[in-house]
């Protein structure tokens, strides 16, 4: 019988939100961290690219842990007007999309991908999210507190961003990068 603490499954991601997310599941989990590239095709659509990165990451776990346990891998990306707004590369590149982003509503798609002994499974969450208006002031005081340079669109709601967000339509938890209901019913598959 194996311990009740002993791991049932892989997360294929170096994201600590991720791992508070998967946590409250209660499956005793550990991290795999690999190195997958992230670049979208041209004619790839934004809800087909973060499918493919989340099984991409999924499938690469499953293969570097030697299949011993179902990996889970998840990719979060942020679209406005059908532009995946991506990392940001410096602080104009942040402030450009944060600029974008001020008074509008964008998607945040948060795909989850399953790889184990069956196969791949793939599912993919998109939420409304709205911005109040933002001030230039605001948007360079947001930049230098360092929150948003390692994040899709250049913020986190659940940080000091969360106060930009005026209206959210969906899953909250997709959008700081795992949506637990959808995650939860996929994991019950291979667990």
């Amino acid at each position: 019988m194996t311990p009740a603490s002993a791991p049932r499954l892989y997360l294929a991601s170096a994201s600590p939100r991720r791992r508070e997310l998967l946590a409250q599941l209660g499956y005793p989990f550990d991290v795999l961290i690999l190195d997958v590239p992230e670049e979208k095709s041209p004619a790839e659509s934004a809800a087909d690219y973060a499918r493919r990165l989340a099984q991409a990451k999924a499938l690469a776990g499953w293969h570097s842990c030697g299949g011993r346990l179902p990996v889970l891998g998840a990719d979060t990306i942020v679209v406005l007007d059908e532009q995946v707004l991506e990392k940001p590369r410096d602080q104009q590149d942040a402030e450009r999309m944060l600029t974008a982003l001020s008074g509008r509503q964008h998607q945040v798609m948060t795909a989850v991908a399953v790889a184990g002994a069956t196969g791949v499974s793939v599912t993919l969450v998109t939420t409304e999210v709205t911005f109040r208006v933002l001030s230039a002031k605001e948007i360079t005081e947001y930049w230098h507190t360092g929150e948003p340079a390692d994040k899709a669109g250049s913020y986190g709601i659940q940080g000091l961003a969360g106060k930009f967000v005026s209206r959210i339509e969906g899953s909250y938890t997709a959008v700081v990068g795992l949506p637990l209901l959808e995650t939860d019913l996929l994991l019950q598959q291979y667990l």
